[in-house]
Order: structure tokens, then C-alpha cells, then sequence
């Protein structure tokens, strides 16, 4: 970064969220090394410079040759013959302007590598790896392997004698409520049972706002002993004062340091293996030895093997086995070294998008000490992606032939190659993953020939936030089109790709585009969605036309991929996200606990009164029938909805509250401060006093019920004044007031009218949101029916209907710091945690929250969208065992992967006979110009699959259940009648859902699909 103590949030918004300020403070002053710049080289590089380093150094001696194509994203045909590393230079320094990159071209020395901090070697030999590791460990240099041949990658990590790990996994300190702490040896401490504690045994924890107990609030970091969901066992606590109420447990997280062995002793230690796939461990173990293997034969036969030469695959399986002889490894993997030999001279983008995402992610930990590094070596292959059939190729098929896809062709050869260019493809999003994975369908040639065709769609503009890890944009593309803009990149790095851009939004409305003849002249979807029910719908519309799926998405440094294959696994699913983490209504109103429960409750406060209220006022000056529904909605939303439309109606001196003047938005401002920070705590407290006990005699405000206090404004306080600042010019926003400055505000503060308050004795509060939702069913009483009634008399008014009384509804727009969104979010949210004593949010923090961003970081990204591209290898094949495709999850921090086999689609049984969720009754609606009746159709699935329709639904509609009279409409003309609207003429598919007579207890059958071609 440009200036140390200098991040830029909005660039690395997203990235902040999963390294945090301290960690992105640290890269900011390491100079990295990436020696290397082939495809893995410039992988790593690319998702450094985006993570933040103060530089970046790419080394390489080398010139272009058509292999390099195959991966290097930023090589052109134009480059060939010209240094890797001075070619690749300019496009490198454009990702990222904070951080220096330059290019060294000579060879590697010592005294090169004591200007960096890290150094990362690709496409070295062992002789250098073994001589600069020796060299960096000693002096305390970070040093890293990466390297990828064929379908096999390797990484290796060195970080010296000692290296300090501030943070294990970046996750945030486990915090909990506290219900109890006994007198005892040891003391136990009950936690509130609304959530599980998130301790572990060893953890340590400090306390705090503990009542009674306080000596635990001015101890150090306590150890927990023995540990359960809701309860642990701390140290001595009977000569302590007794526990009255109320404290928080916080985990205090522990630094430690960890030992690295170089790598000439590494070598040596199969211990030191990383497994990330149960079912390869030996081959893995094999790899271990393979890759040194094939480092000898390069230096015997100045060559890596040839593509499918039995001869060095031989010399190299013997040269595995002579290493053996030391390792002793029970048994060797020998086809994995022979897959090694015949694909060795492959340069794959989708497998250095993997392995440097990964190595890239271990330079962010060498650099800020924030998650635990990888101890010490990770081998990966994915030779699944080989043909699951013997195939008849020779060598001499594999032969380079001066094209950019010549590192491809060296692993699957040249009929592959052809196969991958006619595919025809549909990427639904051009965001973090999109971008990824539209770079590697170019570098993979895929809808790249004549008949190929790669169709994207992004309904999204470019945002500054997203140049930090969506790589193909740039800052003069922001309020761009993001599918435009990413096409035009990839063109640019293979002019040969055939794309369509497209701004749809993917849903029911866009079926007109994507319908029945689009999908069916598909080979496969890509998914890059961030929202599960955008997955769920695309999902359904791949199982319906049989069209397989690549799935993945990330979290952080979390990440995962899924492959569907029609008839062989299961879909994504439907949505089973629950709705139970919402937060009740009762704890948002009156009892928060959680600083997210006052960042929801502002979040609410603003949808309320600047976009939901403003919004009714229009609704209701357009539509005649506005008060009438809204009365339908029962009496005590009415009452809400049009108390406040009345009151953004009339002006104020007419007792409502329509400003016709910036001074009357500040004293509204103020106004409303007073109600929220201290009129209604005043009420709650006057209803439930502190001392309240309950019906057992235990005190009312205890566990997650935190007793708040009314604050009392004060202009010197920053927090007070930003909350009538941020208040005041939304307001004005609303009207078309002009807003004015803070030094005005202030002057008006002085003059503004606080009503006094009293609180009242007939407020009834309610504690659960069952007893709020039995409060909405009862009558009113009269008093509040003859409160509607005037309002509705009110609102009759004439004088109300003025278009000029229009208001202007503000969307939250979390990313504009000049618009006072977050401005008042953060103040109203932390106002009421100070009401409650609740621990405040700091802006960023705020922000994340209260706009519910999803952490994000390049590496992650990338390493996803090459799995996703491993997986495509596979579809393209056209593998039909299920062992040869793998669902990941990956957990970065602890580089913890896990690969697994898909889950196999499930069976279920109609009238004895078993189908898959991939099976329909496809039913030609229509013979020549004369459609099916109903009737007919009847008829038809009685004839072909002997089983008889008692009932048939159209969606939720029921079109048939026994009326004879519809048998003789045709098919689409019942459907009309029953839904009451047209076919729309690009439905070419009608999808209903039968029920059996000889099974009608059957709650899953295969949907008849009514084609109306």
C-alpha cells in the first residue's frame, strides 16, 4: 500500500473484512518476491497485488512460448519470443495502485533475495529450491514452492526457526451472555440459552459488566477447564463476592509460534504431508516422491517426459522406486506416476488458478501473521479429469503445434481441444467468481471455435469495492456493465471467444430470454450467484431441461464447489437456509443484547421513516384505494401506516410533522432523538424498574435482558450530534429540503422545543413476539378505532391530495460515504447500545452488519473457479462414474480442503417402479397443428406408463380433479381457465405435477413435461 497507516477502505472493503486492519497494516510493509512467471507465477502475483502488499517483484528469465498461453492470462500471441516478466508487467501494475510491482529479469541471487520479506519460487528446479530455502531460513526470510505439472500441483511452506501466528483462524472471539457463576472450586459459569457459548476447553476468557461477582471483572484471562454447551469451569471463585446478575464472557485469542523444518530436511518427513483428500493419501504420499523424481529426470535429460512416452514414464516410475528404497513407503501409487509422466509437459489454467490461489493465501500469512500457515507440504492432482476409457492415443498425438492451447493439448489432446471449442455455454454472473472463471474459459479455449458460444449475464454496474478481487475491471470501468466489461477483457486475452452480454436479472421475468430453445441448445451452466435463491432457481431450470450445473461459492476464506450431473447426482436443492437466525421482533423493540440487535434495529428505523413512509405518501396520492387496503391490513398496522402518512402530510404547525424548512428537520432530528434515547427507556423502565423480579422471584433483568438507562442529549458529544446531523439531512432528503451544514445545525439546536414526557402506566410492553402477534389478533379498544376513524376522516382531505405533497424515498446505499446512510445507522445504532451498555461498532464493522456484506479475497475466488474448471474438464469428457467428480470445501485460514465424491441422486418409488429427480413423463403436446386434449393427455400417460391421473396441478393451481368437462379443452386451454392468464409465447414447456390413482399416497413423482413446440 502507498503510505503506511493509509488503507483505503473502499477499495478493500471486502478484503477487510476477512484479513482486518492490523493484518492489511502488516502486509503493507512486505516486499514480496514471486520468482516464475508462467501461468502459476502470474496467478500468484495477480492475487497478491490485490491483496495489498507494500510490493511485488516478479522474476523471470524466460521468454514467451505458445505453452505459456495455455495459463498465462496476461501473455498475448503478439508477446511470444519477448521476457515473460517485462511483458506481463504493465497489466500486473494496473490491479492494484497502492502497491509497487516491477520486473526483474536476471537470475535469481542472494543478494536479491535479502530486499523481500517472501519469496515465492514456481518453475524451479530442486538444486535452487533446496540452495535459496537454506539461504532464506537463515535468515528469517518467508520462503514458498509452488508448483503445478499437468493435473498435479504441489506447495510447500518454510517460514523459519520461529514465526508468530497472531490469529489461528480469523474468526471472531466467541462471546456469551452470563446467566450464573457459582462460589465454588471451580466455579462454574452458566451461559444464557439462546445460543451455544463457542468455547473449547484450553480457551481463555476475560469477563466483564459482571454485578456482585465484580473481582471477575478485573482478573487476566482466565483458563477455561472443563467445558459444555452452556456451562464451564473456571478457576477458584468461593472467596469472591456473591454473583448478582448480568456479564459477558469474552475469548481472548492467543498468539503462538510455530517451528519449520527447510525443506532438505522436509523432504524427509512424510509427516508433513497435508492431506485434503481421504481416498488419495497414498497417492499423494507417491506424488511426494514423484515430484522429486521427475526434478532428477529434468536434470538428467535436460526435458520434462513426453505427453504419453511409455520409455520415460518407465525411467520415471524407476526413479520413484529408487527414492522408495529411503521413504519406505508400504506401496506406491504407480499409475499416478505414470499420469504424472505422460502429462507433465501440461500447463492447465485451471490448476494453477487453484494451486496459486492457495500459495497466494499463504503469502498474506507470511506477511501479516493472521491465520496458521500450511505445515509444510500440500499435494493435489485432479487425474480424474483424464479419460475414464483407455484411449488409443499416441505420442505423437500430443505433439505441439504453435498454438495457444498447446499446454492443454499436451494432457487431453487435440480432439479435447475441438470438443471444449464447440461447447456451448451459459455463465450466470460476471462478479468475484464470474470473472475467474470467464479468465479460465479463455485460457481453456471453451465456445472459442466456430460453433462454440459463451453467453454471460450480470444485471450489476462496476463498483470501486469490487476492483479488489474482481481482477478483469478496472478503475475507469466503474458504473460500467459488468458482463460488457469482463467480455471485453477476455477478448482481448483470446480474440477467438465467441460471447454474449447480457444485463438480465435470472428469474421468471427473464424466461422470455432464457427460455426452453435457449437451455436446450446449451452444454452446460456455470454458476457465479452470491444469494442462494438465484442458485435454487437456476438449479430447477437445469434440472428441467437435463443441462448439468458448476456450482461454487465463498464466504472469506471459506469456499466451495458442487458439480450436478443430469441422472448421476443430486441438484443443489431448494432453498434450506433457515429462517429461525432472524432476530425476534421483542428483543429488536425493547431487549437487545448484541450489538447486532441495535445495528438491525437502525437498519429498521431507516427502511421505516425515510424509504417505507415516504413511500406510502405516494402510493397514497396515486392510488384512490390506498387508505381502504391498508384498513384491510387489521387495525394496528392501519393504525401505523396512516399515522404516518398523516403526520409527512401536515406541516408542523398544524401538529404533524412535514417540514416546510431545514430548521424544522433539526428540530424533528432532535426530537426524535429525545423519543428513542430517552422517552421510550424512560417508558420500558417505568414499566419493568430495575429492581423487577418475576413471577418465580428471580430478577426480571438478568441473562440477555440488559437493563439500559436513558442517555440526556449533549451537543459536545460526537455520537449525539452525528445522530442529528445524519437525521436531519435524511429528513430534509425526503421533503426536497436543501440540506445545510453541522455549524448551522447547531446554532438551531439552541432554539429547538423538546416536549417533556411523562411515562404512562397504560403502555403495555410485551416480552415474546407471540404475545405482540395475539395483541394483533384482538379488537381494539375504542378509544384507538375512533383514532382510525379520524384519521380517515383526516386523510379524506382535499387539501392532503396535492402532488406537490410527493416525498422522495431513499434506498440504503451502504457504499456512499457522502449520503448519510451509514452515517445514521452508525450513530443510532450505537446510541442504543450505549442505552443497553452493549459494547459499540465501530463504522466498518457497522457497515458490515447493517449492510450484510459478504467478506470476500481473490485468493479464495480463485482457487474456487479453478475447481469449477476442473470439474467442467470432467462434463466435457463426458464422465459418467461418479468417482471421478469431486465436490470441495476449502477453509483457508487452517488450509484445510476437503474433497469428496457428489452425492448420488436418490431413487423413489411410484406404484413399484423407482425414478431419480432426473426423470419426467415428456409429453409432445402438440401433433401437427391439432393439441392434446386433456383428455388425450390422460389417455397418453395411461398407454405409455400404465399409471392413471386422479389429479393433475399447474403450480398451485389444480386443473384437473375429476371434471369431466375440461377432458375435452385442450391442455393449455385449461390451464388459462384455471390461472386466469395467458401462455406467454416463449413457454414452450408446461412442468405439472400429477397424482396416481395406484399410488396417490406418493408425495414425490416425477412432473409431466407438456411441450407445446
Amino acid at each position: 500500500m502507498s503510505e503506511i497507516g493509509e488503507i483505503d477502505e473502499g477499495f478493500y472493503s471486502r478484503q477487510l473484512y476477512v484479513l482486518g486492519h492490523e493484518a492489511m497494516h502488516r502486509m503493507g510493509t512486505a516486499d514480496v518476491l514471486i520468482a516464475g512467471m508462467r501461468g502459476l507465477g502470474v496467478e500468484i502475483a495477480k492475487n497478491v497485488i490485490l491483496a495489498g502488499v507494500k510490493s511485488v517483484t516478479v522474476q523471470d528469465e524466460g521468454a514467451a512460448v505458445w505453452a505459456d498461453l495455455s495459463s498465462q492470462f496476461f501473455l498475448k500471441e503478439s508477446h511470444l519470443g519477448q521476457n515473460r516478466a517485462t511483458c506481463s508487467l504493465q497489466q500486473l501494475s494496473a490491479l492494484n495502485p497502492h502497491v509497487r510491482v516491477s520486473a526483474h529479469t536476471a537470475p535469481l541471487d542472494e543478494d536479491l533475495l535479502l530486499q523481500f520479506q517472501v519469496v515465492v519460487l514456481t518453475d524451479s528446479s530442486l538444486d535452487d529450491q533446496k540452495r535459496f530455502d537454506d539461504f532464506c531460513h537463515s535468515r528469517g526470510i518467508r520462503f514458498i514452492v509452488a508448483d503445478t505439472k499437468g493435473l498435479c500441483g504441489q506447495l510447500f511452506c518454510d517460514f523459519g526457526e520461529e514465526f508468530e501466528v497472531l490469529d489461528e483462524n480469523g474468526e471472531q472471539p466467541a462471546s456469551a451472555m452470563i446467566q450464573s457463576v457459582s462460589k465454588e472450586s471451580p466455579g462454574v459459569v452458566r451461559c444464557t440459552d439462546d445460543r451455544q457459548h463457542g468455547f473449547s476447553k484450553g480457551s481463555k476468557v476475560v469477563f466483564s459488566e459482571v454485578q456482585g461477582m465484580t473481582e471477575l471483572n478485573s482478573i487476566g484471562p482466565v483458563e477455561i477447564r472443563d467445558c459444555g454447551k452452556y456451562s464451564f469451569r473456571i478457576g477458584d471463585t468461593s472467596a469472591f463476592s456473591q454473583y448478582e446478575r448480568g456479564g459477558v464472557v469474552t475469548e481472548v485469542k492467543q498468539p503462538f509460534n510455530l517451528r519449520f523444518k527447510s525443506l532438505g530436511e522436509a523432504l524427509l518427513d512424510h509427516q508433513l504431508l497435508k492431506t485434503n483428500d481421504f481416498g488419495k493419501i497414498q497417492r499423494h504420499n507417491t506424488l511426494h516422491l514423484a515430484f522429486q523424481a521427475l526434478h532428477g529426470f529434468v536434470k538428467k535429460e535436460q526435458r520434462l517426459p513426453r505427453p504419453r512416452s511409455q520409455s520415460d514414464a518407465d525411467a520415471l516410475l524407476a526413479m520413484v522406486e529408487e527414492l522408495n528404497t529411503v521413504a519406505q513407503l508400504a506401496q506406491l501409487d504407480e499409475a499416478a506416476v505414470r499420469s504424472l509422466s505422460y502429462t507433465a509437459r501440461g500447463n492447465l489454467a485451471p490448476i494453477n488458478a487453484f494451486i496459486g490461489g492457495l500459495a497466494a493465501q499463504e503469502v498474506i500469512k507470511a506477511c501479516s501473521g493472521k491465520f496458521t500457515p500450511l505445515c509444510q507440504w500440500l499435494y493435489f492432482d485432479a487425474l480424474e479429469c483424464l479419460s475414464e476409457e483407455e484411449d488409443q492415443l499416441t505420442e505423437c498425438s500430443f505433439a505441439a503445434k504453435g498454438t495457444r492451447y498447446d499446454g492443454q493439448i499436451a494432457v487431453f489432446g487435440p480432439a479435447f481441444q475441438e470438443k471444449l471449442e464447440r461447447q456451448k455455454y451459459f455463465l450466470v454472473g460476471a462478479g468475484a467468481i464470474g470473472c475467474e472463471l470467464f479468465k479460465n474459459f479463455a485460457l481453456m479455449g471453451l465456445g472459442a471455435g466456430e460453433e462454440g458460444q459463451i453467453t454471460v449475464t450480470d444485471m450489476d454496474f462496476i463498483e470501486r469495492s469490487n476492483l479488489n478481487r474482481q481482477f478483469l475491471f478496472r478503475a475507469q470501468d466503474i458504473r460500467k456493465s459488468k458482463s460488457e466489461v469482463a467480455a471485453k477483457a477476455v477478448r482481448e486475452m483470446n480474440p477467438r471467444m465467441n460471447i454474449t452480454a447480457r444485463q438480465d436479472r435470472l428469474g421468471p421475468d427473464s424466461e422470455g430470454v432464457y427460455d426452453y430453445k435457449f437451455f436446450m441448445g446449451l452444454d452446460g451452466v456455470a454458476a457465479a450467484l452470491d444469494n442462494v435463491e438465484a442458485r435454487v432457481y437456476l438449479d430447477g431450470r437445469c434440472v428441467q431441461h437435463q443441462k448439468p450445473l458448476l456450482e461454487g461459492g465463498t464466504l472469506g476464506c471459506q469456499g466451495h464447489t458442487l458439480v450436478v450431473v443430469p441422472h448421476l447426482t443430486k441438484s443443489y436443492g431448494t432453498d434450506t437456509s433457515s429462517s429461525n437466525e432472524a432476530i425476534p421482533l421483542c428483543t429488536l423493540k425493547n431487549f437487545p443484547y448484541r450489538i447486532e440487535h441495535t445495528l438491525q434495529w437502525a437498519r429498521d428505523q431507516f427502511e421505516g421513516l425515510f424509504k417505507q413512509t415516504p413511500g406510502n405518501v405516494n402510493l397514497f396520492l396515486s392510488d384512490e384505494g390506498f387508505v381502504e387496503r391498508t384498513l384491510g391490513l387489521g387495525d394496528a398496522e392501519a393504525l401505523e401506516v396512516l399515522g404516518g402518512l398523516w403526520s409527512s402530510l401536515e406541516v408542523m404547525e398544524a401538529g404533524g410533522q412535514r417540514p416546510t424548512s431545514w430548521k424544522d428537520c433539526v428540530s424533528w432530528a432532535r426530537c426524535m432523538w429525545e423519543t428513542l434515547y430517552n422517552n421510550d427507556i424512560c417508558q420500558l423502565l417505568h414499566c419493568f424498574p430495575p429492581e423487577e423480579v418475576t413471577a418465580s422471584g428471580l430478577p426480571f433483568w438478568a441473562g440477555s435482558k440488559r437493563c439500559p438507562h436513558p442517555l440526556t442529549f449533549d451537543p459536545n458529544s460526537t455520537t449525539h450530534m452525528e445522530y442529528v446531523v445524519a437525521a436531519a439531512n435524511l429528513y430534509g432528503q425526503i421533503f426536497g429540503i436543501k440540506t445545510r451544514d453541522d455549524a448551522s445545525i447547531r446554532e438551531t439546536l439552541e432554539n429547538v422545543h423538546v416536549p417533556s414526557f411523562t411515562p404512562k402506566s397504560s403502555v403495555k410492553i410485551h416480552l415474546t413476539d407471540q404475545e405482540m402477534e395475539e395483541e394483533k389478533q384482538e379488537d381494539r379498544d375504542e378509544a384507538e378505532k375512533a383514532r382510525l376513524e379520524e384519521l380517515k376522516g383526516k386523510l379524506a382531505s382535499s387539501s392532503l391530495k396535492s402532488p406537490f405533497k410527493q416525498m422522495y424515498p431513499t434506498d440504503f446505499e451502504k457504499d456512499d460515504d457522502s449520503n448519510f446512510h451509514m452515517d445514521y445507522i452508525v450513530a443510532a445504532s450505537n446510541l442504543r447500545a450505549e442505552n443497553y451498555v452493549i459494547p459499540a461498532a465501530d463504522r466498518h464493522e457497522s457497515k458490515r452488519i447493517a449492510g450484510r456484506i459478504i467478506p470476500a479475497i481473490a485468493t479464495t475466488t480463485a482457487a474456487v473457479a479453478g475447481l469449477m474448471c476442473l470439474e467442467l474438464y470432467k462434463l466435457v469428457q463426458g464422465h459418467q462414474k461418479i468417482c471421478s467428480y469431486r465436490t470441495a470445501y476449502m477453509y483457508l485460514p487452517v488450509t484445510h480442503i476437503v474433497f469428496c465424491q457428489p452425492t448420488q441422486t436418490n431413487n423413489f418409488e411410484v406404484a413399484g417402479k423407482k425414478y431419480t429427480l432426473w426423470d419426467d413423463f415428456l409429453v409432445e403436446g402438440r401433433r401437427g397443428q391439432q393439441e392434446m386434449t386433456l383428455g388425450d393427455l390422460i389417455q397418453y400417460i395411461k398407454d405409455n406408463y400404465n399409471l392413471s391421473i386422479c389429479e393433475l396441478y399447474y403450480g398451485p393451481a389444480i386443473i384437473y380433479k375429476g371434471q369431466e368437462e375440461r377432458l375435452m379443452q385442450s391442455v393449455s386451454d385449461v390451464v388459462r381457465m384455471v390461472t386466469k392468464t395467458d401462455i406467454p409465447p416463449h413457454k414452450k414447456m408446461l412442468e405439472l405435477t400429477p397424482s396416481f390413482t395406484e399410488d396417490e399416497d406418493c408425495l414425490t413423482v416425477p412432473p409431466i413435461r407438456y411441450m407445446l413446440l
